[in-house]
């Protein structure tokens, strides 16, 4: 089983990600959790390019590739061999955050990307998505919170320093995808405080897997 966890910066993933380990690890559902960029030892070094402030002048298509070179090892050596396995995987941002940041907020359009999707990767898709969803002026405020306050690492920001209209193209990017695919996408309130959101997601994972 493959779930990935989506959502603009600040959203709560990658906290939400370590309830849901808790979730399967309860009853004795192996998993591995991951997430995009980064998920892989040659991955991290591609995360370390796309997420640095410094790389802020990028054009849209190099980070498009970049994205794509992450994903392609981080399917090969990774997600394929433990679904394999009989594992589930637990991501932290996948292909649906590549359609809404560059093909929504930076305009490079949808079909080039679903396109290459298919052709590189087969279409692998995940049978579960979470999007926490919140505003973006939500989102940006925990985020730079998070980074002043030394709990996420500086080196990390150049999304975080994107316009607030960019942001508000990514979340209306994801609320369009899930509208698209109600069958795979479970939209979650993301304002609510953190244990709400796990009391929300478990009940989500309970119903999903009956």
């Amino acid at each position: 089983m493959f779930i990935t966890l989506e959502g603009i910066e600040g959203s709560g993933k990658t906290t939400q990600l370590r309830y849901l380990v808790e979730f399967f690890e309860e009853r004795g559902n192996p998993c591995v959790t991951t997430r995009e960029p980064g998920g892989t030892l040659i991955g991290n070094k591609i995360r370390s390019i796309l997420l640095d402030p410094e790389s802020k002048d990028m054009d849209p298509i190099t980070e498009l590739l970049l994205y794509m070179a992450d994903r392609a090892q981080h399917i090969h050596s990774l997600v394929k061999p433990s679904l394999s396995e009989g594992k589930t995987v637990l991501c932290d941002r996948y292909f649906d955050a590549t359609l809404v940041y560059q093909g929504f907020a930076r305009g490079l359009g949808i079909d080039l990307l679903v396109q290459l999707h298919k052709i590189l990767f087969n279409d692998l898709k995940p049978d579960l998505t979470i999007l926490l969803d919140l505003p973006p002026g939500v989102g940006l405020a925990r985020a730079w919170n998070q980074l002043n306050n030394g709990q996420r690492s500086g080196g990390e920001s150049r999304f975080e320093e994107e316009t607030l209209a960019f942001h508000a193209k990514v979340r209306a990017g994801y609320l369009e995808l899930a509208r698209l695919e109600p069958d795979r996408f479970r939209i979650i309130d993301a304002v609510q405080d953190e244990k709400h959101v796990r009391d929300t997601i478990r009940e989500v994972l309970l119903f999903f897997l009956k």
